[in-house]
């Protein structure tokens, strides 16, 4: 009962996505509206991964540079999988650092209203005590920190407490103590003025009625002056604002400067040009200031500098204090703070919200307990079975959970993007909805922040083949593809060794006279240019071959005509020697022109015999 009761004040969980995390804020009104439901006005607070990775980095750079500074004093070393030494003297390992960057918040001034149904459970945000260890955060459940405010409008990280400035620029220096009888040395009156002394000869009576004729001064300045008459239209508000305290400490300060003599001190008070006027903010601000001023602190609260910066930017920020504290003790102040107190005691001061127990659309409907199998000799639907993901009909494999690799549970959640069909245990689902991670870095990708969710794995240095490479060959680097470190080796480079010269040689037949054969990029021949990695292999008028025939004009085949740098001659031999040979043969030979056929010696032996016999030989053609 006490659980599901939530007050004015709490950090509770909001849901408004089913599957997307939790969002975290604060509750600052509980209001009824017309139709019944009740309505939450929130202030909210910001994860890691709604922050863009810019603001994140410059966050992290002064607590990095700290780390950095005491691991080096430590000997220690940071990143990689090593534990990490903080500030405070705890060790932390990277799966602990990796799950208290969730307990992180950022506060903000935003204020939402969103239905207070919406409510999943209470949690504990607080600001970070430094002299608190990080650890305990992470002992505790449903807690986090924080300790910078996000503007979202601003797009800009401010810190939420002041700095204690500490050096003598800031602070005065403490001299040594004083023996007894020793002297201080320094002109006392050039580091203080005295502005009132008790050994003045008055009574206490005479400067009460020095006291009463500098506020008679001041009233009759008042009904002189045109722009104090039009504010303080009465006798009797022209009195009050003569007896504030500028008045009586501007009286205070004239009978100091002329020795305590009153008749001196009252007729500076009243000189030739006019009796003196003093006034304070209340007084020089005029009706529209103040109704701004009022607004601005309704919004702002006590923070001036946005009040200035907003409402005010005329005023000073002294002036802006100075009005504030004397605004406090006026009439208006006082009846404001009735009618906020019964507008409060109407309002709501906490509401029930039942435990939500509607299914989740990205709970897959396995009905029992769910277990994965690692055996390949079960049937496909023993290992796997076919499920329902949000709706559609999606055969989800025996994955184990994506956070814990856990093989049973008794609920699975789909998790990730759709394609991927990664899963998670309730356990693991509960954490990532409320704290926006998983237990145990994933290697599916990136974080929302745009931070690896895993550390990888440096890339292997590739073996040096070679000790003197071409000067115009240079080693290109590759990401990792498909867990193998490098570029895929090339195929038949073993088997390619050699095979320029051969298969005209292999078959008894010689060329005719005059014509050669110019393999690309082999004795001067013009080299076919390798296409790009990952470009597509089309063909272009620059990716050609050439056959070259003396005296004569070079014939050109395409690209695709060409490949492997091999290239036939088609006879009647040849022919007839292809008519000669099986079906599978034939294929066997297409797919691998650069090795032996394997045929009956009797067969090429008279294939032979009839290329010798032949006087002629037709002329050449190519054969696709």
């Amino acid at each position: 009962m006490a659980s599901n009761m939530y007050r004015v004040g709490d950090y509770v969980y909001f849901e408004t996505s089913s599957t997307s995390p939790y969002q975290i804020r604060r509750i600052e009104e509980l209001n009824k509206t017309p139709n019944g439901n009740v309505e939450a006005k929130v202030m909210c607070f910001y994860r890691r991964r709604d922050i863009s990775s810019s603001l994140i980095m410059l966050a992290d750079k002064h607590q990095s540079a700290l780390e950095e500074d005491e691991s080096d004093s430590e000997g220690g070393e940071v990143g990689g999988g090593a534990s990490i030494i903080t500030p405070t003297g705890e060790t932390l390992t990277p799966q602990e650092r990796h799950q208290l960057r969730h307990r992180e918040l950022f506060l903000s001034r935003q204020i939402e209203t969103l239905p207070a149904t919406h409510i999943r459970g209470k949690c504990t945000v607080t600001l970070l005590n430094e002299t608190e260890l990080l650890l305990a955060y992470l002992n505790k459940d449903d807690t986090f920190f924080y300790s910078l405010v996000y503007d979202p409008q601003q797009k800009t990280l401010l810190a939420d407490k002041g700095e204690i400035r500490v050096g003598s620029r800031f602070q005065a220096d403490i001299t040594s103590l004083l023996k007894e009888g020793e002297s201080d040395g320094r002109n006392l009156e050039d580091l203080e003025s005295l502005v009132w002394t008790p050994c003045h000869g008055l009574t206490d009576r005479q400067i009460d009625q020095f006291l009463v004729m500098s506020r008679s001064v001041g009233t009759f300045a008042r009904a002189l002056d045109c722009s104090s008459s039009v504010k303080q239209p009465s006798l009797h508000m022209s009195a009050a604002a003569a007896s504030r305290d500028v008045t009586l400490f501007h009286a205070m300060d004239t009978l100091h400067k002329h020795n305590y003599d009153i008749s001196k001190a009252l007729c500076s008070l009243i000189p030739a040009t006019g009796p003196v006027l003093c006034r304070d903010e209340m007084e020089e601000w005029s009706a529209s200031e103040a109704n701004l001023f009022e607004e601005a602190l309704e919004k702002y609260g006590k923070d001036f500098n946005d009040i200035r910066q907003d409402f005010l930017p005329w005023k000073t920020l002294k002036n802006i204090i100075e009005y504030y504290y004397m605004w406090k003790t006026t009439d208006r102040y006082v009846q404001q703070k009735r009618v906020k107190a019964v507008e409060a005691e109407s309002k709501l001061k906490q509401v029930y919200i039942p435990n939500y127990n509607k299914p989740n659309p990205a709970a897959l409907s396995n009905g029992k307990t769910s277990t994965t199998t690692t055996t390949t000799t079960t049937s496909s639907t023993s290992s796997a079975s076919s499920t329902m993901v949000n709706g559609a009909d999606v055969s989800v494999s025996g994955k184990a959970c994506e956070s814990c690799h856990a093989t049973s549970s008794s609920q699975w959640y789909a998790w990730g993007p759709s394609h991927l069909q990664c899963r998670l245990c309730s356990s693991c689902w509960q954490y990532w909805k409320k704290f926006g991670g998983l237990k145990l870095p994933s290697r599916i990708g990136k974080e929302e922040d745009g931070s690896l969710i895993y550390t990888p794995v440096p890339n292997k240095d590739l073996p040096v083949v070679n000790n003197t490479s071409p000067p115009l060959l240079r080693r290109r680097t590759y990401e990792e593809i498909n867990g193998m470190d490098g570029l895929p080796p090339t195929k038949r480079q073993k088997e390619m060794e050699g095979s320029d010269s051969i298969h005209l040689g292999q078959l008894g037949v010689v060329p005719p006279p005059g014509l050669t054969v110019t393999p690309v990029g082999v004795n001067g021949g013009p080299g076919v240019p390798t296409p790009p990695l990952g470009a597509p292999n089309t063909p272009s008028r620059a990716k050609i071959a050439t056959v070259s025939r003396v005296g004569g004009r070079p014939r050109i085949i395409s690209w695709m005509d060409a490949p492997d740098d091999v290239y036939f001659y088609a006879t009647d031999t040849t022919k007839k020697l292809r008519k000669s040979l099986a079906t599978n043969d034939l294929k066997r030979a297409a797919r691998r022109p650069w090795k032996k056929i394997q045929e009956d010696s009797a067969m090429v032996a008279a294939a032979v015999a009839m290329a010798t016999m032949a006087p002629t030989v037709s002329s050449p053609h190519f054969v696709e």
